[in-house]
């Protein structure tokens, strides 16, 4: 095996993380909206919980494909025209990563500080967890 075909193996595994990653984290957002709709039963903070927590997630799955595509692009066919594609592909991609950061955070990232899709599924498994049951609100 050679070095090319070494880089487009891993490549691959880049593209099989960032798939287990989106379906793995699809899964876990579920979840946590599903926990909290059951102890708070207002579904539209689930709702939001699995927007934001997923949002995340999607965010994160967007950096591990565009890391496939850059050890595709540099190591395995480093040609002009490879190149610009992968300019191409990592500029829909940041857009796209900006247009989700807006939307669950509800304002422009140099409005707010800015953080990773891993640290917005953690706060959004810590409030459903401080999400009160209904019964403690009749305490």
């Amino acid at each position: 095996m050679n070095f090319t075909e070494s880089m487009d193996h891993i490549a691959q595994l880049f593209e099989v993380i960032g798939a287990v990653v989106l379906l793995t984290g699809l899964f876990v957002s579920v979840a946590i909206a599903a926990r909290s709709l059951r102890h708070s039963h207002d579904l539209q903070v689930a709702y939001h919980l699995l927007r934001e927590s997923f949002g995340g997630v999607i965010l994160l799955g967007l950096e591990i494909l565009v890391a496939a595509d850059l050890v595709r692009t540099v190591a395995v066919a480093p040609t002009l025209e490879n190149v610009v594609i992968l300019g191409l592909i990592v500029l829909i991609r940041t857009v796209l990563s900006f247009s989700l950061e807006v939307e669950i955070e509800g304002v422009a990232p140099w409005r707010r500080a800015a953080t990773s899709g891993a640290g917005r599924i953690v706060r959004a498994a810590r409030r459903a967890e401080a999400t009160p049951t209904a019964g403690s609100l009749e305490g």
